[in-house]
């Protein structure tokens, strides 16, 4: 009896969430983000990892930090970076930013699609990023 009611439950939650959640279709990735090349650094406990990040138009990148540093160059595109206790940036091709292990920073791409390329310098083992 326990096991239909657990069953009965989960199916309930199953179907609720079907109906109330919008199609995937209708729920574009606005980030996206392709490694090109990640290589361990001989003798540390860090990892370097190359990123293409091609953000939608006017995507929001979340308040966020990393565990080391990013150095990041705009390919494409146009995108404002504010990172903590500086300016915010306006960026245009062919500008770069860098922001320092654990500094809390956010983005915002313009109205046209932005593609950044991102390198980032990092401790192995630990997400890339974590929300701030």
């Amino acid at each position: 009896m326990l096991t239909r009611r657990i069953f009965a439950g989960c199916a309930l939650c199953a179907v609720t969430a079907t109906l109330t959640a919008a199609p995937v279709s209708a729920q574009p990735a606005a980030v996206k983000r392709t490694v090109v090349r990640q290589e361990d650094l001989p003798g540390t406990n860090h990892v370097t990892i190359q990123v293409f990040v091609d953000l939608e138009p006017n995507a929001v990148i979340g308040r966020h930090t990393h565990p080391g540093h990013e150095a990041t160059y705009l390919v494409s595109g146009a995108v404002e970076i504010s990172i903590e206790g500086q300016e915010t940036l306006h960026l245009k091709p062919g500008d770069s930013f860098l922001v320092q292990a654990g500094v809390p920073h956010a983005g915002k791409a313009g109205p046209e699609a932005t593609r950044l390329f991102a390198t980032y310098v990092v401790e192995k083992g630990k997400p890339l990023s974590s929300p701030a």
